[in-house]
């Protein structure tokens, strides 16, 4: 196996490295993963690489992406619940799985690609690059549309981290009410992170709070998602194969099941993060060198316009459910 896709590996393992140190030098919100993605883009339309990479770059952009989607599982767990009170429980709750529905829906109503609509809408609902790397093995044949997401996701995360504040800041004077808002609609938790807690620390730590309670949904959302893709499909006979879930996913439910009811010792949850942060890095440095121009700009508009559409639909969800819940 290696001998033909060792060129592939070695030239990601390489790259992925060098995200990792650039990493060291940016903004945080600019990170290896983001990093390596535009690398790996960057490469792959200023550079010809020959096609004995091409084996060994489709082996890491999609083995390793699987892989990578167990370690994230060490770091979720539903003890996050109890710090939220019932209002909060059942508007994040109903959000996410709104917001799931209509992303499944809305992807083929306006026509852009499902797999990236379906992964844009998957991040922008749950915890963002994350979200996309869990779900992605499962919709995305074409690994191009996996970077374009992660990409959209990240570039309008980071809008709503500067932007949002300012705008709330408007209509709210309440920290708990702006904290809501801010962990309940921004995309990573370095979104939330950068900047609730740039207004105060009382809003940083209710928007963390919120938003730890939505990356605690992604093993329910992602069993949910694969229960809409599979509703109408070739698995629709025989109920009991809507479960019939990837070795990765039924690994990464039982970790955050057991780590519910466990604590893990903190340095192996560090230990897990780093490498799943590394194997996730690399991961996408394959995808993006399997990304031309062309094609990005072509799925990337159509992306981009549908992840600001679902975008301001969460934000208009979570602030009618926070008003009435």
């Amino acid at each position: 196996m290696f001998n033909k896709n060792g060129s592939g590996i070695i030239l990601s393992l390489i790259l992925g490295i060098g995200a990792m140190v650039l990493s060291g030098f940016t903004p945080s919100w600019l990170n290896s993963i983001l990093i390596s993605l535009l690398l790996g883009i960057a490469i792959n339309n200023l550079i010809r690489i020959p096609e004995s990479f091409q084996p060994g770059i489709t082996f890491t952009s999609s083995k390793l992406l699987e892989l990578s989607v167990v370690f994230l599982a060490f770091n979720i767990n539903f003890k996050t619940f109890a710090d939220l009170g019932l209002s909060s429980f059942m508007t994040i709750v109903l959000m996410v799985f709104v917001m799931l529905i209509l992303t499944y829906y809305l992807a083929k109503k306006v026509k852009c690609p499902e797999s990236t609509g379906w992964l844009i809408g998957f991040g922008t609902a749950i915890c963002g690059s994350s979200a996309i790397a869990a779900l992605s093995p499962m919709v995305a044949k074409n690994k191009e549309n996996v970077g374009i997401a992660m990409a959209v996701v990240n570039l309008l995360g980071t809008v709503g981290m500067i932007t949002l504040p300012f705008v709330l800041g408007l209509f709210l004077d309440n920290n708990q009410e702006i904290g809501m808002m801010l962990g309940g609609t921004l995309h990573s938790v370095g979104n939330v992170a950068g900047s609730a807690f740039a207004v105060n620390n009382e809003v940083g730590e209710a928007a963390i709070t919120i938003k730890l309670a939505r990356v605690a949904l992604l093993s329910p959302g992602l069993i949910f998602f694969h229960y809409l893709l599979n509703k109408k499909g070739s698995l629709e006979s025989d109920g009991k194969q809507s479960f019939s879930l990837p070795w990765y996913l039924w690994s990464f439910i039982a970790i955050t099941i057991i780590g519910s009811f466990f604590t893990f010792p903190e340095k192996w949850i560090e230990i897990t993060e780093q490498i799943g942060k590394v194997v996730l890095t690399i991961a996408m440095v394959a995808i993006g060198l399997k990304i031309g121009f062309k094609k990005l700009i072509q799925t990337g508009q159509k992306g981009f316009i549908f992840g600001l559409l679902i975008f301001v639909i969460q934000f208009v969800l979570v602030w009618a459910l926070m008003k009435v819940l």
